[in-house]
C-alpha cells in the first residue's frame, strides 16, 4: 500500500512540475521587468566611521577669541547708617577690601574689566578672522588664540549687528591655515555636519551631528535664515565654523535654544550664503552697504491671495512706499505684490528683505509684480539701506490709533467729517471712510482693525463714503468672491492691507 501510494505520488509529480516551473520563471521575469522599470530609492549613506581626518584637516584654522572690555568703575557709597552702629565698621571694611573707597568721593575710580570667550576661524592666510559680533561686542582688547597656543592681538575690520558677524585682522610672521566657504544652499535636512569651537572656554572641541532644518526664523533680526543643527553647540561656540563633510564652512554657529544654557540639540548657524556677501562688504568698506528698495511690505495670506486673484498665497504685498526711496520713481505702487526680485522667487514677505539687502547698491534690477491680477515687470535702481534708515530716524514715530453710518463686514462706517478728524486726530490729507465701531465677534476684530482707522480702498478701488464700501462688497458677492481686500490707514496715514471674509 505504501509503495503504491508513493509510486502514485512520485509519478503524479512530474506533470505538475513543468507548469510550476514555467509559472516561477514568468513571475521572475515580471519581477525583473518591474525592478528595472521602477528605479530603487537611493540608499541612505551610513555615518562616517570617524570624523578624525576631517577634524585634523581644518582644526588649525579654528581659533578661540578672548575679548576684554575695560570700563571705569563708579565709587560706591556706604549705606547711610546711624553713627556708632555696630555694622559701620563691617561695611567700611567690606568696601575697602574691594578698593571701592567707601564714602570717599575723592578716591580715584578703578577700571573694571569684563571678559568674553568665543570662537572664530581664519578665512585668509594673511590673517582675516571671522566671528560673531556679540563675541567681541564693544571690546577694546581682542586676542586670537590658535590651536598651537599662539596668541595674537586682533583689530576690528568691521562688524554687523543685524546678522551678528564681525571680521578681525591679526598680523602673523607666517601664512596662517585658512578654510573656505562652501555652498550652504546645497544643504539638505539630514546631511552630516561638524562644529569646532571653544565651548565653556575648554578650547578646540569637536562635535558632530546633522542638519535638522533650514531657513529657521528665530526672530533675532530682520534677515533670519538659520541652519538648525543637532551638533552640540554651547556657550563659547559662538562664532565658530560649521563644516560639511568636504571641510568647507557652510555656517557660522551663532545661537542655541536651551532652557538650561547648555546644548539640548537645537543650535543655529548663519548660512554661508548669507554671511559671505556681508563679510566681503566688511572687508572692502569696513561697514555694510545693503541694497534698499524703499517699500513697506506685509505677508500674503490665503484670504489676501484670493482677494487679489493671485491663485495662491505668495510674494510680498507692498503696503507703503517711501517718498524718497527707489521704488517710487520706478513705478511701484501700494497694492502691488512682488513675486520675483532680480530673478529670485519671493515665496513670502520674509524672503524679500534678505534678497534686497544682499543686492549691490546702485544695481539695476528687474522686479516682477502682480498688479490687480495682471503680471508686470519694473526696473529699479537700488539705493543704500543705511541711507534710508538715516532718513527714517528723522521722521516722527507713528502714534497708536485711538479707540472709537452704514454697516458692513462687522464695521460701522461714516463719511469723513471735521468732527471725526478732531476726534481721532486724523491726518489732514487723509481721505476715505472712517471706522467708528468694530464688532468684537467679527473677522475685522480678529484682524485688529480699530475704530478711528480709515478705509482708503476696497479691492484696490478708492472709496470716499460708506455707500462706496457696501457697493464694492456687493459687487464682490455677485462675482462669487469670498473675501474683500481693504486698504486701511491709521490716523497718521500709514496703511496696510487687510483681507476680510465676506459673509
Amino acid at each position: 500500500m505504501n509503495q503504491a501510494t508513493n509510486a502514485l505520488a512520485l509519478s503524479g509529480t512530474a506533470p505538475f512540475q513543468r507548469p510550476l516551473r514555467r509559472l516561477a520563471a514568468s513571475c521572475f521575469a515580471v519581477l525583473t521587468i518591474v525592478a528595472t522599470a521602477m528605479p530603487l530609492p537611493a540608499l541612505a549613506r551610513s555615518a562616517p566611521e570617524s570624523f578624525a581626518d576631517l577634524a585634523d584637516e581644518v582644526t588649525g584654522a579654528v581659533v578661540n577669541i578672548s575679548a576684554s572690555t575695560t570700563v571705569e568703575a563708579k565709587n560706591r557709597t556706604l549705606p547711610q547708617l546711624p553713627p556708632g552702629t555696630p555694622f559701620e565698621d563691617l561695611f567700611e571694611e567690606f568696601f575697602n577690601r574691594r578698593g571701592q573707597g567707601g564714602n570717599n568721593d575723592n578716591a580715584p575710580s578703578r577700571p573694571r574689566s569684563s571678559n568674553s570667550l568665543g570662537s572664530g576661524f581664519v578665512i585668509d592666510p594673511s590673517g582675516i578672522v571671522v566671528t560673531n559680533n556679540h563675541v567681541i561686542g564693544d571690546a577694546n582688547d581682542i586676542s586670537v588664540i590658535f590651536s598651537d597656543g599662539t596668541r595674537l592681538k586682533a583689530e576690528i575690520v568691521g562688524k554687523d549687528s543685524k546678522v551678528d558677524l564681525a571680521v578681525l585682522r591679526v598680523k602673523s610672521d607666517k601664512p596662517l591655515k585658512a578654510v573656505k566657504f562652501g555652498d550652504s544652499d546645497a544643504l539638505r535636512a539630514g546631511d552630516w555636519v561638524m562644529a569646532i569651537g571653544n565651548p565653556f572656554g575648554l578650547g578646540g572641541s569637536v562635535t558632530a551631528g546633522i542638519v535638522s532644518a533650514r531657513g529657521r526664523n528665530i526672530e533675532s533680526g530682520p534677515y533670519d535664515n538659520y541652519i538648525q543643527t543637532d551638533a552640540s553647540i554651547n556657550k563659547g561656540n559662538s562664532g565658530g565654523p560649521l563644516f560639511n563633510m568636504n571641510g568647507e564652512v557652510i555656517g557660522i554657529n551663532t545661537a542655541i535654544l536651551s532652557p538650561t544654557g547648555g546644548s539640548v540639540g537645537i543650535g543655529f548657524a548663519v548660512p554661508a550664503s548669507t554671511a559671505v556677501p556681508i563679510i566681503d562688504q566688511l572687508r572692502e568698506f569696513g561697514e555694510t552697504r545693503r541694497g534698499w528698495l524703499g517699500v513697506r511690505i506685509q505677508n500674503v495670506d490665503d484670504a489676501t491671495a484670493e482677494a487679489l486673484n493671485l491663485g495662491s498665497a505668495r510674494g510680498a504685498l507692498i503696503a507703503g512706499i517711501d517718498d524718497k526711496g527707489p521704488a517710487k520713481p520706478a513705478g511701484l505702487e501700494v497694492g502691488d505684490v512682488i513675486v520675483k526680485f532680480d530673478g529670485k522667487d519671493v515665496k513670502d514677505s520674509r524672503d524679500l528683505p534678505r534678497i534686497v539687502a544682499s543686492s549691490p547698491v546702485g544695481k539695476a534690477v528687474s522686479v516682477d509684480i502682480v498688479r490687480k491680477g495682471q503680471p508686470q515687470t519694473k526696473q529699479v535702481t537700488l539705493g543704500r539701506l543705511e541711507d534710508g534708515e538715516k532718513q527714517a530716524s528723522l521722521q516722527q514715530p507713528p502714534v497708536e490709533a485711538p479707540t472709537v453710518t452704514r454697516q458692513a463686514l462687522g464695521l460701522n462706517m461714516s463719511g469723513m467729517t471735521d468732527e471725526l478728524r478732531r476726534r481721532y486726530s486724523l491726518k489732514d490729507d487723509l481721505k476715505g471712510v472712517v471706522i467708528t465701531r468694530v464688532d468684537p465677534n467679527s473677522s475685522a476684530s480678529d484682524k485688529r482693525i480699530q475704530a478711528g482707522e480709515v478705509i482708503v480702498e476696497v479691492n484696490q478701488e478708492p472709496v470716499t463714503n460708506p455707500a462706496d464700501v457696501t457697493k464694492r462688497i456687493d459687487d464682490l458677492k455677485s462675482q462669487g468672491r469670498k473675501s474683500a481686500l481693504l486698504l486701511v490707514s491709521n490716523p497718521q496715514g500709514e496703511v496696510r492691507f487687510v483681507a476680510l471674509t465676506i459673509e
